[in-house]
């Protein structure tokens, strides 16, 4: 499966990976919280959203580069897609909220 060379196989990972990095910064610098209390601190502190979410995108980075030195160059390009559009709604949070 990890062998696939495919953009839609890309995007999912792509949009994956992000998800299990704020889960495990979540269990890493919040565990004390409960999964509410976490989301009722970041809609009280609207900036620290677009900064978790850069730290997130690290998870990106690193499938990213994994699939690029395999040289699946078609699930890299999702895998970029999705960080882009993750890397826009970071900049949106940090403008506008």
């Amino acid at each position: 499966m990890l062998q696939k060379d495919n953009l839609k196989f890309g995007l999912v990972l792509g949009f994956l990976a992000p998800v299990l990095g704020f889960a495990t910064y979540y269990l890493v610098k919040f565990r004390l919280f409960t999964v509410k209390e976490f989301f009722e601190v970041l809609m009280m502190q609207k900036s620290l959203i677009s900064g978790i979410i850069s730290i997130c995108l690290l998870a990106d980075a690193i499938v990213f580069t994994i699939y690029i030195n395999r040289q699946k160059d078609k699930t890299a390009a999702g895998i970029f897609i999705a960080t882009c559009l993750y890397a826009l709604v970071a900049l949106g949070f940090k403008w506008f909220a």
